[in-house]
């Protein structure tokens, strides 16, 4: 029987791939009407339906429904970050396989996610909804700082604010909230800051059985924390690899979380790791080029053999141990310390000869309005490398970023009247 994939979203490259994968493999589309223009190679899909922003989630299963009614889905899949739960809903309405509701509410709510790693002893770190900035100032006075102030529901590390003094709270609360940007009206989050090292940790489960792929450092502006730069493998000791696996495998489980790709950030301290957030997604920034690069596991293609009901763990697994020769994988992002309007960019070709460097690419192009570094929508190019070891890898993604210049234009400061 070929295969009828209702995708969730845009999902970039994948849909495509997911055709490719199976001779007669079809794919339909729902998605936000802002995706359509995010959407490839449209005249390949069978439908494509687009949705108002603000629709509940019982109007994407009403269209769901009465396709399936004339043409039957027989898999679906989200492979963004955004409806998730409209994945959720979907699939339990027609009799898909797909993340439970209740799992894609607590992945998505992180306040949710921390009261159930708590009730399963998983994380004990402290945590409160807040509503305004006293209530933000009596969590302070409670339970002290360092905090980390953040959008209970944001991406791509918007909204996120250290605060290491209870005066800083109105400011952190108004950057959180959406007060100054665009996430108007979220709900605030508030968390005990954990000091140390971070990591992104790529896994893959079936049928609750997990396995991990690939723990990579991350290095995060100090301020915003909008992550700059990833190696992979993290340079860790094999006791401290096995810590972080035991830690997210527990995460995986106490959360519900039983199939797919899963992104999981943790920080390792001197009390061992404790997680910051998980996502039932595959990693953004390139991180599993980085695994693949260094595991020979491709989580993607992983992922789309999983959507058409292919086993793969045990391919995992058996690629994992295969003998390899120790290399790193590195990449590093530019941001610039000024807005402005992109007039041009140099430096690309001979940010491409550095000794190691598998890519260089511009992430803005030319007449773009460019702001600072405030998430990582912010960040203007990328350059990954491969090189023996970690500390070689990330000298040389960060050389390609320094070869780079970007000119811009902008307004000259208005001087007010003679």
């Amino acid at each position: 029987m070929s295969e009828h994939v209702l995708v969730i979203g845009s999902g970039r490259d994948l849909p495509t791939r997911l055709r490719r994968s199976r001779p007669g493999t079809r794919t339909s589309v729902i998605c936000r009407l802002d995706y359509l223009s995010r959407l490839r190679e449209t005249t390949e899909h069978t439908r494509i339906i687009g949705v108002r922003p603000e629709a509940p989630a019982d109007e994407w299963v009403e269209l769901a429904e009465a396709v399936h009614a004339r043409d039957p889905f027989t898999r679906i899949v989200a492979f963004g970050e955004r409806d998730q739960d409209k994945c959720a809903a979907v699939g339990q309405a027609l009799g898909l396989a797909a993340h439970s509701p209740n799992t894609v509410a607590l992945v998505h709510d992180k306040y949710a996610m921390r009261v159930r790693l708590r009730e399963a002893g998983v994380d004990s770190t402290a945590s409160a909804s807040v509503s305004d900035a006293d209530e933000l100032r009596a969590f302070l006075a409670a339970h002290g700082t360092p905090c980390i102030v953040k959008p209970a529901g944001g991406s791509f590390s918007k909204g996120i604010a250290l605060v290491r003094d209870i005066e800083e709270a109105p400011a952190a609360f108004a950057r959180a909230s959406g007060e100054l940007g665009d996430l108007h009206g979220t709900e605030v989050l508030v968390e005990q800051f954990h000091e140390g090292p971070q990591f992104s940790v790529e896994a893959f489960s079936e049928a609750g059985d997990h396995q991990i792929v690939a723990i990579t450092r991350k290095y995060s502006d100090p301020v915003n924390f909008v992550e700059l730069g990833h190696v992979s493998p993290a340079p860790l000791g094999p006791a401290q690899q096995k810590q972080v696996h035991d830690y997210v495998e527990r995460i995986l489980n106490a959360l519900g979380i039983e199939n797919g790709a899963t992104h999981t950030e943790v920080v390792l301290g001197d009390a061992g790791p404790q997680v910051i957030e998980t996502h039932v997604r595959m990693g953004g920034d390139e991180i599993p080029a980085l695994a693949h690069d260094v595991t020979g596991v491709d989580i993607a293609d992983c992922l789309i053999r999983h959507t058409l009901g292919e086993q793969v763990l045990p391919g995992i697994r058996a690629t994992l141990a295969e003998p390899r020769t120790p290399r790193s994988s590195a990449i590093w992002f530019a941001a610039l310390p000024a807005p402005g309007v992109l007039a041009t960019t140099t430096g690309l070709d001979e940010a491409r000869e550095v000794p190691g460097v598998t890519e260089v690419q511009s992430l803005v192009s030319v007449d773009a309005t460019i702001g600072t570094l405030e998430s990582s929508e912010s960040r203007v190019a990328h350059a990954r490398a491969v090189a023996p070891t970690a500390e070689e890898a990330l000298s040389a993604a960060r050389e390609a970023i320094d070869r780079l210049t970007f000119h811009l234009r902008v307004r000259v400061a208005d001087q007010g009247a003679l």
